[in-house]
């Protein structure tokens, strides 16, 4: 009885911390544990192994700490790339050693053993094609066909030039400090594939999202298949029920049964949840991407849109308000001479918001979910119009 309760108890500890490092800085988790959880986990951690290790180490190991996260952090470097290709192979190699030996099984055929291998396969080859694609570099021999590809909104993009390749900075391009390099209709750097994702590899990109996901939810859901077909192969059900006694009931049997599966599948059980929490992850990254695809927007101007609405807003609110107060100003010169109102009265009046004039996001770069959608598929710089585009 034991063990279900400390696999809940794990299961709610990792729910708690990935929920807090990926969510803890949304509004709705200001002020609450989860946001101090979330900077403990980014800022605060980092910082006291600083200070740790100036205090046991000295200031030179301080010093070599501060390096490893340079190279980790501020160049190029394959160290995410190594453990992802780690986390995929021992995983494969894990199952393919606890679990082929159940396939085929009650639910599950032969063929998943052959298709298994065809989606490792796929995943791979969408890794590679992410991590070594030119993701659109910005040069001085194509930036007059991307400053023409892409115009500028004079709103989050303005025409500028770029201070360290020293050319003119296409709308929707930004310089990355990682790579170097002035990437086209730039998203985000991707530790995972030592890449920028840029106008060239955003298909790439979400492509690999989406077959991670679904391949972690099959890969789950098989499992999960394997231990039902081992419960009815063994007849656990009726073991439990005939000659036990046991209520055959969800409440009656689900402790026993968890016990016996930690006890004999227990392998199984730890990779379909290890799946199922990586699932969860892919999957609201596969949505959030699919989202930006859908109305031809970056990560990168999705942060910028955002600084823009908060600024407007507030550059709104401030003249709304400077407006309410010149007109409370007249109102009070213009109405002197009459008898005062009463206190009910000048209260509800006081209490008056000022209309605010309400923020519009003007995306002039969405033209709609298909459109949208073959801007990413067949990217603009890999069409025969491209070639014969000039800047003005």
């Amino acid at each position: 009885m034991e063990v279900p309760w400390l696999l809940v108890a794990h299961g709610s500890v990792t729910a708690l911390v990935v929920v807090s490092f990926l969510c803890g800085q949304w509004p709705i988790f200001e002020g609450t544990f989860i946001q101090s959880i979330n900077h403990f986990l980014t800022f605060g951690a980092y910082h006291y192994l600083l200070r740790f290790v100036q205090a046991v180490c000295g200031t030179g190991a301080r010093d070599l700490v501060l390096g490893v996260e340079q190279y980790c952090c501020d160049r190029p470097n394959p160290i995410l790339q190594v453990f992802y290709v780690a986390i995929i192979g021992v995983t494969y190699f894990i199952i393919v050693q606890t679990s082929f030996e159940y396939i085929p099984g009650y639910y599950v055929s032969g063929w998943h053993r052959y298709f298994s291998i065809v989606a490792v396969a796929v995943g791979a080859i969408l890794f590679v094609l992410t991590s070594f694609s030119d993701p659109g570099t910005v040069t001085a021999e194509n930036v007059s066909q991307y400053v023409s590809a892409y115009p500028y909104d004079n709103i989050i993009f303005v025409e500028k030039e770029c201070s360290t390749c020293k050319i003119t900075r296409p709308a929707r391009a930004k310089h990355c400090r990682i790579c170097d390099k002035c990437v086209a209709r730039f998203d985000h750097h991707c530790g995972w594939m030592n890449n920028c994702i840029g106008e060239k590899n955003t298909r790439y990109f979400v492509a690999f999202l989406v077959w991670h996901f679904l391949i972690c939810v099959y890969g789950a859901v098989i499992l999960g298949f394997i231990l039902a077909g081992e419960l009815k192969e063994r007849k656990v059900i009726y073991i439990l029920t005939a000659y036990y006694g046991i209520d055959n009931s969800f409440l009656g049997l689900f402790p026993h049964v968890a016990q016996w599966l930690l006890a004999v599948h227990n392998t199984q059980i730890l990779l379909s949840v290890f799946l199922a929490i990586l699932a969860l992850l892919l999957g609201g990254f596969c949505a959030y991407h699919t989202h930006l695809c859908l109305t031809n927007t970056t990560t990168n101007e999705s942060f910028k849109w955002q600084d823009y609405m908060m600024w407007m807003k507030k550059e709104n609110e401030a003249k709304a308000n400077a407006a309410a107060l010149k007109a409370s100003m007249d109102s009070s010169n213009s109405e002197a001479h009459k008898a005062p109102p009463s206190k009910w009265k000048a209260f509800f009046v006081r209490s008056r918001r000022p209309s605010v004039e309400p923020v519009v996001k003007n995306n002039i770069y969405d033209r709609g979910m298909i459109r949208n959608m073959c801007e990413v598929i067949v990217p603009l710089s890999e069409r025969k119009s491209f070639s014969c585009r000039k800047s003005d």
